[in-house]
């Protein structure tokens, strides 16, 4: 970097201010832009915090992973207030600039679906939209492939001495995590002896923290298309609302919810 660094140049935000440019004349298009390209850099630094937060847990390092973990809560609490800024758009400010989106769709977003891969919601089928892009594609068939930070978590169970069934701790981590009772019954052990535990606990928590805001986050998104274009089809081809709704259903770590039952 030629000269004294500054705040501008620091930032790069001749580069970064630049990245904005509508293809309408529609006012409301640099809002749709702004909101979008501001959740993707979130996206990036959570990514940053959760593969770092799943090699400490495997390494039996927790105290980083919580800090790294509730940083990740914090920004999705940004994402979601993003949606009520969106929401200002009417029905009609879209309709004005929907035309210059083409086939564009959030859900072609690579940083939300290796967020998801990385939080355990496997399918292999996601790949296949970003057809075309090599880049891409080896990017999210290894996430596919890897364990994800609640196969890391359920390791270390094991590794502290908890009863978690074999065939969880090996398994084909391209397919989606299914519910164990067994696993059920160690966090339950966890959570009733929670000074026993207390790294242990606090993850579990952690991690229901991350749900918990991924699916408020989920149903912001939800709520938001259905006040701006309502029971329309998505730019992408999904069925919008529709599908929006059925994603909300999709869980993460469903023995940390159970666990709660059996207490």
């Amino acid at each position: 970097m030629a000269g004294p660094i500054t705040y501008r140049s620091y930032l790069r935000l001749d580069d970064l201010l630049a990245c904005q440019t509508p293809l309408s004349q529609a006012h409301d298009e640099l809002l749709f832009i702004s909101i979008h390209q501001a959740s993707e850099i979130w996206m990036k630094l959570c990514l940053h915090e959760l593969r770092a937060a799943r090699d400490h847990v495997a390494s039996d390092v927790v105290s980083p992973a919580l800090k790294m973990l509730s940083r990740v809560s914090r920004i999705q609490t940004q994402l979601i207030q993003s949606w009520e800024v969106l929401a200002t758009m009417t029905p009609a400010d879209y309709s004005t600039m929907r035309g210059s989106l083409g086939g564009s769709s959030g859900f072609q977003s690579d940083q939300y679906r290796q967020i998801e891969f990385l939080l355990g919601n496997k399918n292999a089928g996601m790949i296949e939209v970003h057809e075309g892009d090599d880049a891409i594609q080896a990017v999210l068939r290894r996430d596919l492939a890897a364990p994800s930070l609640y196969d890391e978590t359920l390791r270390l169970l094991a590794r502290r001495g908890l009863a978690i069934p074999a065939d969880r701790l090996e398994r084909d981590f391209t397919q989606p995590y299914a519910y164990s009772e067994t696993v059920e019954a160690a966090w339950a052990a966890i959570y009733r002896e929670p000074d026993r535990y207390w790294d242990l606990y606090e993850l579990g928590e952690k991690l229901v923290d991350l749900e918990y805001h991924f699916q408020l986050w989920r149903f912001g998104h939800l709520k938001t298309v259905e006040r701006v274009i309502g029971f329309k089809s998505g730019t992408g081809g999904t069925p919008g609302v529709p599908y929006l709704a059925k994603v909300i259903e999709q869980k993460f770590f469903p023995e940390l919810l159970g666990v709660r039952v059996r207490l």
